[in-house]
């Protein structure tokens, strides 16, 4: 597995149930203690520490800056990236030329967060919910799925990750 998780600034309990809600074992988590979400330097480090050769980033929030640049980085030193699939990361431009997907709680995040690039199918839910269910409780996340090609589909946000995922070899059907 080459999955990496970069969580937000949070409480670990919410990323053990995204996990849980996913079906991610033994999944590499970014130490938010010790590694900061936010320093795409501290992600690189422990992307490198970890022995992966192509990583998939899996980031929230503010784990979406540190993923992001981690990426870049990875990319621009003549390694491959699977793609980044971004929760929330509003406001985080596209770097690099890997797949990237977003998930936005909401559809105007979705469309402001679409200016700074898009690379890949993404999603938005539809009603809102507030930012942090987002990663706490996807299957909540009701919405749409916005296919690169092709027609919108309703689905949940753990629906359209663990689709995501499998799409790269990061999880099992």
């Amino acid at each position: 597995m080459t999955l990496c998780l970069c969580p937000g600034v949070h409480p670990s309990s919410l990323t053990e149930r995204f996990c849980q809600v996913l079906g991610l074992e033994s999944v590499l988590v970014l130490p938010t203690s010790t590694h900061p979400p936010y320093s795409p330097l501290h992600v690189l480090d422990y992307a490198r520490q970890q022995g992966l050769e192509q990583p998939c980033f899996l980031a929230f929030s503010a784990g979406v800056v540190g993923a992001m640049g981690a990426a870049w980085s990875w990319q621009q030193q003549g390694g491959t990236v699977k793609a980044l699939i971004a929760l929330d990361g509003w406001g985080v431009p596209r770097l690099g030329t890997f797949p990237l997907h977003r998930l936005s709680h909401d559809q105007t995040t979705d469309e402001q967060s679409g200016w700074l690039g898009v690379g890949g199918d993404r999603f938005y839910a539809d009603p809102p919910v507030p930012h942090l269910e987002l990663w706490a409780y996807p299957e909540r996340a009701r919405g749409l799925w916005l296919p690169e090609s092709g027609a919108r589909q309703k689905t949940d946000a753990a629906a359209f990750i663990r689709a995501m995922l499998r799409r790269y070899g990061e999880l099992d059907s």
